[in-house]
């Protein structure tokens, strides 16, 4: 109902907006015409008087004068006078004749006598004219307005149909329903696009969902399994200390690995951006590595500054490293350098290898692929999900190519330095 309100105020407001805008200008129109009009009719009476001013002077100058019955009809008055005042003719019913307009017209007598010619007459038939349009226009225009603001509410009706259809589509499509669409009307309108950016969401939303469900089975699984174990060992009294620790440890790098994937999910991995010597990172996180017996050859890793997040970027290599020690069979070779206007990093295993047709699902969570490349006790799956999604938040590209064994490669945009 909330829709359909709201599906009917924009039909009502657009109606009000148009018949309202329409009304201003047929009522501004009829203004302007009224004025045109009566002009037009003020200088048609002004005409008339000028010819019948003019038509007595005539007669004046002739020397024949005129007689009082055809000085004019009862509309137009006549008045003549001698410049000394003498006055020589007046019509009848000059006196009662309002001079609202007045021509005149000099003359000059054969015998000398110099006069002027007057024709006056009222405004009443001019207004009588005006009137007479002023009430046509006074119903012509309200229905002319009303007129439109229906063929506006019917045309703007059948404009929101399609749209009222598409919101009531999408109103019918529940979470478990996600996998509908909105039909799409033929063209290339509006409503069109409309209906296709709505399927382009819902598709986004039934991936999305998709991903939120496995992820939430995964990670019940994840940690249901832990504490199953541990369990299991107090049941039978086997539990020390020591597993019960590794297990807690276990369980404390799978939330820290969930936390950095809804941190990613919700885009608020941006903060504590600059300059991040890659180089330096890398080198530390091959130290600590072969502190604990790694075998890895460093020797092609030179200098390259990114900008970044240094403890989000350590976790990337990091990650990266512990993926190839586990996996090789003798040993990690780990490169960088700066290449058009990009850090490349790469991290190669000489370990069993991935098919090419199973590498895209590296990147996505809880993955574990066979037995030669699995996650391996303690280990989440999560580990290159979240390198993946750190090295997408900093702008940059993490492939996997093949080898022999595996071979990781993370470009990032170089900083400033």
């Amino acid at each position: 109902m909330a829709g359909e309100r709201r599906g009917g105020t924009i039909r009502l407001r657009v109606t009000l907006l148009a018949t309202v805008a329409v009304a201003i200008v047929l009522v501004v129109t009829s203004f302007l015409l009224v004025a045109r009009q009566r002009a037009a009719f003020v200088e048609q009476l002004d005409d008339a008087l000028e010819r019948d001013a003019a038509r007595v002077a005539a007669a004046f100058a002739s020397g024949g004068g005129v007689a009082d019955g055809t000085l004019g009809d009862d509309d137009v008055g006549i008045l003549v006078v001698t410049d000394d005042g003498r006055e020589l003719v007046r019509s009848a019913g000059y006196d009662d004749i309002e001079g609202d307009r007045v021509a005149s017209q000099a003359f000059v007598a054969p015998d000398g006598t110099q006069g002027v010619v007057f024709a006056a007459s009222s405004l009443e038939d001019v207004d009588e004219n005006v009137g007479a349009l002023i009430a046509s226009l006074a119903w012509i225009v309200p229905l002319a307005i009303a007129a439109l603001a229906g063929i506006v509410w019917i045309v703007v009706g059948r404009t929101l149909r399609p749209v009222e259809a598409i919101r009531a589509q999408v109103a019918a499509i529940g979470m478990q329903q996600l996998d509908r669409r909105v039909s799409e009307p033929a063209g290339h309108d509006e409503i069109s696009r409309l209906a296709a950016t709505m399927n382009e969401m819902l598709e986004r939303l039934e991936r999305s969902s998709i991903r939120q469900h496995r992820f939430v089975a995964d990670a019940s699984h994840e940690l249901r399994t832990p504490l199953t174990r541990m369990r299991a060992e107090l049941e039978a009294g086997t539990a020390t200390p020591a597993s019960l620790l590794e297990e807690l440890e276990a369980q404390q790098r799978m939330i820290e690995d969930l936390l950095v994937l809804a941190r990613a999910d919700a885009g608020a991995l941006d903060s504590g951006r600059g300059p991040v010597d890659l180089d330096d990172l890398v080198l530390e996180e091959v130290r600590a590595r072969r502190a604990i017996g790694a075998t890895i050859d460093a020797t092609a890793v030179s200098a390259a500054q990114v900008a970044g997040n240094a403890d989000q970027l350590r976790r990337v290599v990091r990650n990266l490293i512990d993926n190839a020690v586990r996996h090789a069979t003798s040993t990690v070779k780990i490169g960088l350098v700066e290449r058009d206007g990009q850090a490349v990093l790469t991290v190669s295993d000489d370990g069993p290898g991935i098919p090419p047709e199973r590498r895209a699902e590296l990147f996505e969570r809880f993955t574990r692929l066979d037995d030669a490349r699995s996650g391996g006790a303690g280990r989440t799956g999560l580990g290159l999900a979240i390198a993946h999604d750190l090295v997408a938040s900093h702008g940059g590209e993490i492939v996997v190519e093949g080898g022999p064994g595996a071979r990781f490669v993370v470009t990032l945009p170089i900083g400033h330095r």
